[in-house]
C-alpha cells in the first residue's frame, strides 16, 4: 500500500485531458536492457516478551525502530507533522514505510537480478533485526496476524489511513482486516511496449491465483485456524470490489493503456494531497476532478501527482503503474521472499516463457479465472481450473519460470544460478503442501494448539 507520490516537476503539471493520463504510462516503457526487479515485503513487528503488537509511541515502539534504523544505517527520515512515518534511501532508490497496523514494509530499489534483490532483502532483515533486538522487538513473516484482534492492533499516525478505514466500512466487511492484519510480498516488473504490457498483464492476472496458492501462508486468526490457507487473499474478495479483483476487461480486444485509464478514472478516490495535508475526497470521481467539479476543491483541476497518487489507491491482483505489480502472495519466511521475484522474473522477462505461459492460460474464460481466484484462498493447491489442479498447473509454471531464468544466465555468489531461488516452490509442489498446510500440521501436532509457537519458530 504505497504512500503519496513525491513532488516532481512533472507532478505539478495540470491535467487538461485524458491523453496526458495515457502518456503517463507511456513514460514507463523501457528497453529490455533496462528492465529491473523491485521487491516489496511486509512483516509484523511484535514485542518478544509479551508477543503483543508494537505501538507507534513509547520506548519500545515503531517510532523507536524507525529512529534506530535512521541513526544506525544512514536512512533519511520522512515525517508527517512531527511523526516519523517512513525512511528513504539517500540515493532515492528504496524506502521503508508503515502499513496501517504497524506492518513494516521494505519497498526495494529496482535491481538487475534476483541475486541483487535477494541480497537487498537479506540486508534489510539484518538491519531491522539488529535494531529490533536492542528494543526487544521481533518480526514475523505471515500473511495475516495470527492472534491480535482488530481492537488490539495499533493504528499508525498517517493521515491517509484515517480517511481509508471509515470508507472501507462502507464498501465491504473485511477492509479493516486488509489494512491492519495482513502482510504481502510483491514484485514490480517492467515492460517494453504497450503490447508487451498487455501480454504480461494478462498472463500475470491469470496466474496470480497460482502464485497465491504457492505462497499461501495465513491460516490463523485470533489464536486459531481461520478456515483458509490464505486468509489474506480471501480478505480482498470483500474489501472494496470497485478497486480490487481480476480485471476481466484486460482480456478483451483492444486492451491498452487508455483502457486502463478509463478503468482508473472510475475507481472512487480516497484523498488529494494539498500543502502537506490530506483532503478527504473518498467516493468522489477523478473524472469530476478533471472537470474542476470536485466538491472539496471547487474549480481546481488535478495535477499529475494527483493521478500518480490515485493509481496507488487501486488494488487489483495485478496493478499497472509505470511497471506491473504482482500482488497475489502472502508474506512468508526468508526463502520465500526471494522466491517470488524469481517466479515472476522467470515467467515475464523471457519471451519464450511468457509465450508458453500465455498458451497455458489463454483458453481460460473470465468465469473460470474468477472461480479459481475465489477457490484458491481456501483450497490452495487443490483448487481446479479446466479440469486440472492448481498443483499440476503450478508444476508447469515452475518449469517455464526455471527455463526463463536459465536463459538469463545470471550467476551469483559461488556460481549460484537465479533458478536456485525456485527450489522452495518446487518443494511445495512436490509435497502438495503449502506453507499454510505445514503450519496447520504443526498447530494440530507438535504445537498442541499453542499458537504462540509461531512467533518463536517463524520469526526472522
Amino acid at each position: 500500500m504505497s504512500g503519496p507520490t513525491p513532488e516532481t516537476a512533472e507532478g505539478k503539471a495540470i491535467i487538461e485531458n485524458k491523453a496526458q493520463l495515457v502518456a503517463y504510462f507511456d513514460k514507463g516503457l523501457k528497453p529490455k536492457s533496462e528492465w529491473r526487479i523491485g521487491t516489496e515485503h511486509e512483516k509484523f513487528p511484535f514485542l518478544t516478551d509479551t508477543l503483543e503488537p508494537v505501538p507507534y509511541f513509547g520506548q519500545r515502539s515503531i517510532r523507536s525502530l524507525l529512529e534506530g534504523l535512521k541513526a544506525r544505517f544512514g536512512w533519511d527520515g520522512v515525517y508527517e507533522g512531527e511523526n516519523i512515518i517512513a525512511l528513504s534511501d539517500p540515493r532515492g532508490m528504496a524506502n521503508i514505510s508503515l502499513e496501517p497496523g504497524g506492518q513494516f514494509e521494505l519497498s526495494g530499489a529496482p535491481l538487475a537480478s534476483v541475486h541483487d534483490t535477494c541480497a537487498e532483502v537479506n540486508e534489510h532483515l539484518q538491519q531491522v533485526r539488529e535494531v529490533g533486538d536492542q528494543l526487544g522487538i521481533g518480526f514475523l513473516g505471515l500473511g495475516a496476524s495470527p492472534v491480535w484482534t482488530r481492537e488490539q492492533t495499533p493504528v499508525m499516525p498517517k493521515g491517509r489511513y484515517g480517511i481509508m478505514a471509515p470508507y472501507m466500512d462502507k464498501v465491504g466487511t473485511l477492509g479493516r482486516d486488509m489494512m491492519f492484519r495482513t502482510c504481502t510480498v510483491q514484485v514490480n516488473l517492467d515492460f517494453a511496449s504497450e503490447a508487451d504490457m498487455v501480454q504480461k498483464l494478462r498472463v500475470s492476472l491469470a496466474l496470480q491465483p497460482i502464485a497465491t496458492a504457492l505462497f499461501a501462508n495465513s491460516p490463523f486468526l485470533e489464536g486459531k485456524p481461520n478456515g483458509f490457507l490464505s486468509f489474506r487473499s480471501h480478505v480482498w474478495t470483500d474489501t472494496d470490489n470497485a478497486r480490487a479483483g481480476m480485471l476481466p476487461f484486460a482480456f478483451e480486444d483492444g486492451m491498452s493503456f487508455e483502457r486502463y485509464v478509463d478503468y482508473a478514472l472510475d475507481v472512487p478516490m480516497y484523498f488529494v494531497m494539498r500543502n502537506g495535508s490530506f483532503v478527504n475526497t473518498s467516493g468522489e470521481s477523478f473524472r469530476k476532478f478533471m472537470e474542476g467539479k470536485l466538491p472539496q476543491l471547487p474549480g481546481e483541476k488535478p495535477v499529475m501527482k494527483d493521478w500518480a497518487d490515485h493509481l496507488t489507491t487501486i488494488f487489483p491482483e495485478v496493478r499497472l503503474k509505470r511497471y506491473l505489480e504482482m500482488r497475489g502472495a502472502d508474506s512468508g519466511p526468508w526463502r520465500r521472499l526471494c522466491a517470488l521475484p524469481a517466479l515472476w522474473t522467470g515467467l515475464l522477462y523471457s519471451q519464450a516463457s511468457l509465450d508458453g505461459a500465455w498458451d497455458l492460460v489463454k483458453g481460460w474464460t473470465a468465469e473460470e479465472r474468477q472461480t479459481l481466484r475465489n477457490d484458491v484462498p481456501r483450497l490452495g493447491l487443490k483448487a481446479k481450473i479446466g479440469g486440472r489442479s492448481v498443483r499440476d498447473i503450478a508444476a508447469e509454471v515452475l518449469v517455464l519460470a526455471r527455463t526463463g531464468l536459465s536463459s538469463r544466465g545470471i550467476l551469483g555468489c559461488k556460481g549460484k544460478p537465479e533458478t536456485s531461488f525456485l527450489d522452495v516452490l518446487d518443494e511445495t509442489v512436490t509435497s502438495g503442501k503449502t506453507a499454510a498446510d505445514n503450519l496447520l500440521d504443526l498447530y494440530h501436532g507438535a504445537w498442541k494448539g499453542d499458537i504462540s509457537r509461531v512467533f518463536r519458530d517463524f520469526s526472522y
